[in-house]
């Protein structure tokens, strides 16, 4: 039996990047996989039907609580349960502190951080109806080492490993976990579009001499979601081959 099977799971921002390879490891896993996400997800889901798996896209404002519970309420009607919550979605408006305008501040806080009140706001009900669930969410190294032109990104991201050693301590007894994962310096659009030179420089910076792979970062996932890890909870998992020192 598949770590997942029978289980359903909500991953926010899985249209691309880290969010499409947690999409596919935990296919893999054998969940009921729903993507949620602003852009069009339905290119993500077509290539992981084709190769058998269950995963439907939906279109969800994760800062709009009635876009969130429409989505919600649609996965209830149709699957009866859910079990995982992956917050992944997260926007950046990077600039330097003093040239940074309140909506660029303001719009990163209301993804990252307003986007973990009201996701969860939604889903934790059904989940302590069926005794059972998993939270993971998407801090990232930068909560912890910062990054020039990053005060929003990292403030939303610190805010994120806060929010779960909280969380986990009001929700543990309805057999909840919740837990973050912080990526490190991951293969992505992104990084894709950088100069050679500096994607050398960052993974001479990474002791296991290697970039991340969203696939990578999708295990930390699968573990943080599976019934194994269920003596695991309020932690964030930093996952970056070891540049960080912790």
């Amino acid at each position: 039996m598949k770590k997942l099977e029978g289980q359903v799971a909500i991953i926010t921002g899985g249209a691309r990047g880290i969010g499409a390879g947690i999409c596919k490891v935990f296919c893999e896993a054998g969940a009921t996989v729903a993507l949620w996400d602003v852009l069009d997800g339905q290119e993500t889901v077509d290539e992981l039907t084709k190769e058998g798996h269950n995963i439907f896209y939906q279109k969800v404002d994760i800062t709009s609580k009635e876009s969130v519970d429409t989505a919600v309420a649609e996965i209830k009607e149709k699957h009866g349960h859910i079990e995982i919550l992956i917050n992944n979605a997260g926007i950046i408006k990077d600039r330097s502190f003093m040239k940074m305008s309140d909506d660029e501040w303001n719009a990163v806080m209301n993804v990252n951080v307003n986007g973990l009140y009201v996701t969860c706001k939604s889903v934790i009900p059904h989940m302590i109806e069926g005794g059972y669930g998993r939270i993971v969410c998407a801090s990232s190294i930068n909560s912890v080492a910062g990054a020039f032109g990053q005060t929003n990104y990292s403030a939303s991201k610190a805010a994120t490993s806060g929010f779960v050693r909280s969380l986990c301590k009001e929700v543990g007894k309805y057999g909840i976990t919740v837990n973050a994962v912080a990526p490190g310096f991951i293969k992505t659009a992104m990084t894709d579009s950088m100069p050679e030179a500096v994607v050398a420089a960052g993974i001479a910076q990474i002791p296991v001499r290697r970039i991340g792979t969203p696939e990578d970062m999708g295990h930390c996932y699968l573990f943080l979601a599976s019934k194994e890890a269920g003596f695991v909870s309020g932690i964030t998992l930093h996952a970056n081959g070891g540049s960080l020192p912790l």
